[in-house]
């Protein structure tokens, strides 16, 4: 079988389709049935592989799940990375838990050490820049910006309050999406009071 890297043929494939919008489900298929005709192995996360080379500027994310390959604007960027230093010091300060949930090891939960300000965003990695979250929760901000995730996570309470008839959770997750909107923030994100 034919040796070559998930990164490399998802490189190959967008650089042969340049200037096209390319819908990420018509990227997975493509990438998945090539790597395993040509390695005779399964493409495990080809949703990583090109959220990746977004990230580094290699793709531009024209809207969400449609990329593009442009010759004349790719930009290699240099993503910093948390050393193992940072990491243990990240860890240490949030208690060993994900700030999100408080599930950490000894629940069972997988620990990663997320960039509050995402790095394709211009987030250094410096320990005040570093979060701790369980893989389930680092899975859901993805790319996010920390408000972005904060006002998704609030929406979804506020939903389930709604559900429940608990006045009390309704008001303050009110409360919260208030400040959202008085401010400004993320107004792309729909709340649906």
């Amino acid at each position: 079988m034919k040796k070559i890297s998930q990164n490399k043929l998802v490189e190959k494939f967008f650089i042969a389709n340049p200037n096209k919008d390319i819908e990420h489900a018509e990227a997975v298929d493509w990438l998945t049935a090539r790597y395993k005709k040509l390695t005779g192995n399964v493409f495990r996360d080809p949703d990583r592989q090109i959220r990746s080379l977004h990230q580094k500027g290699f793709l531009i994310k024209v809207k969400k799940g449609i990329y593009r390959y442009d010759p004349k604007a790719t930009k290699q960027r240099e993503l910093e990375n948390f050393t193992a230093r940072q990491k243990k010091i990240i860890l240490k300060r949030d208690g060993y838990k994900c700030v999100i949930c408080a599930r950490g090891f000894k629940e069972g939960s997988e620990l990663h050490i997320d960039h509050i300000k995402p790095k394709d965003l211009g987030g250094k990695a410096i320990v005040e820049n570093g979060q701790t979250l369980c893989s389930q929760h680092n899975f859901l901000k993805k790319n996010l910006k920390q408000t972005e995730t904060g006002k998704k996570m609030y929406i979804r309470l506020y939903e389930l309050a709604k559900k429940e008839q608990n006045k009390e959770l309704l008001k303050f997750v009110t409360d919260i999406l208030e400040v959202y909107e008085k401010h400004g923030i993320n107004g792309h994100i729909i709340w649906d009071k």
